[in-house]
């Protein structure tokens, strides 16, 4: 979308809110004043021209306002019932976003109707980021989107689909965003030569767990198991440079050893462990509901979907199922974002139980 500068991505939600509207809500004026109102630092007035920085946590959100409005413009091309609605997939984050529908005219009708709303607001589509895609057919099928790659593939001897129409829908790491990884990976090993061994797992372990938590909801196994071999690699190399007169059953007995079932852990003897992509748990993302809000008031929702949140413990989420998703102290329903504790009513230290029972122990 042009408007968005490489360098200050959240002036495309500053261009927008920024500008007067004649019948803009309450909370949009308030962005306004916002953004004009400038900084002080150092007791030094200074006001602003530019948008946030890149990077910055509120370019998104500001950019989810400015473009609020574009979702509800795209499906009036449809008629307005419920199987025509369904067919037609809008998804946006920030400024990317992808129209889909099993029409060609109706995804061309699509871009022309972006074009003009985004006119009316001062912005326009890029056409060198613009791309019409079939997810099954022709020379490139699919297209990436926030770092995976969404295709379709035909059902064959060695693929098999429930869906009876002759194709599955894959959702795997891009090869872009596989390849920057990469490049992070031998960048931090290829700046840490002299480095001990456990400065440059600490570095590494980072990167390898927010990439495998970013992608651990699409389809990841095989890649992980591929980044592992190319991990090994790198580090590999690592050592052996380190060590150029040492024997590769010298260098292999230094830095990695038998831990728990695997037999190569890149680890010292302080037991600072690299971690592996494939020890990854590999979770399915639980979709929102298409109308569904934070805001909406609707606890009963919210609270349910938490029980299927994979970052809550089974513990925990047992404990929620058998008290309905409700604390026993106050009786309101538990939503994401709230702070909990496992309590034991009777504590252990007079005889009470450590197990999944509302007597024993609740959140």
């Amino acid at each position: 979308m042009k408007g968005a500068s490489p360098v200050l991505k959240g002036r495309v939600g500053t261009r927008v809110l920024a500008r007067p509207q004649p019948n803009a809500t309450p909370i949009r004026k308030k962005i306004r004043e916002w953004l004009k109102a400038g900084v002080m630092d150092r007791h030094i007035y200074q006001p602003t021209y530019a948008g946030t920085p890149q990077g910055g946590v509120i370019s998104p959100l500001l950019a989810n306002i400015a473009l609020h409005g574009m979702e509800t413009e795209v499906r009036k091309i449809v008629p307005d019932r419920i199987v025509s609605q369904r067919e037609l997939g809008v998804v946006r984050y920030a400024d990317d976003f992808v129209i889909m529908h099993k029409d060609l005219m109706v995804i061309e009708a699509a871009k022309e109707v972006i074009g003009k709303w985004l006119g009316g607001i001062g912005l326009e589509l890029k056409p060198e980021k613009t791309r019409i895609a079939h997810t099954l057919e022709g020379e490139e099928p699919g297209f990436d989107f926030l770092g995976v790659n969404i295709r379709q593939y035909k059902v064959g001897k060695y693929r098999s689909g429930r869906t009876g129409k002759g194709f599955k829908t894959l959702i795997k790491p891009s090869a872009k965003s596989i390849k920057a990884h990469k490049e992070k990976l031998r960048t931090v090993v290829d700046s840490h030569k002299a480095a001990p061994q456990a400065a440059l797992i600490s570095k590494l372990n980072p990167i390898i767990k927010g990439w495998c938590n970013y992608h651990r909801t699409v389809v990841s196994k095989e890649v992980f198991g591929e980044l592992d071999t190319y991990l090994w690699g790198i580090t590999w190399k690592w050592a052996k440079r380190r060590h150029p007169n040492k024997s590769g059953t010298w260098i292999a007995k230094k830095y990695w050893k038998a831990e728990g079932g695997r037999q190569w852990s890149f680890m010292d003897n302080k037991e600072a462990k690299l971690l592996l992509h494939s020890e990854t748990e590999i979770v399915r993302h639980a979709k929102v509901k298409g109308t569904a809000s934070p805001m909406d008031g609707n606890l009963v929702y919210w609270s349910k979907r938490l029980r299927q949140n994979p970052m809550v413990s089974p513990r925990v989420i047992k404990l929620m199922g058998k008290q309905k998703g409700k604390c026993r102290h106050c009786g309101m329903l538990f939503i994401d974002g709230d702070k909990w504790e496992v309590d034991h009513i009777l504590p252990k230290s007079l005889g009470g139980k450590d197990r999944y029972d509302p007597a024993s122990t609740a959140p």
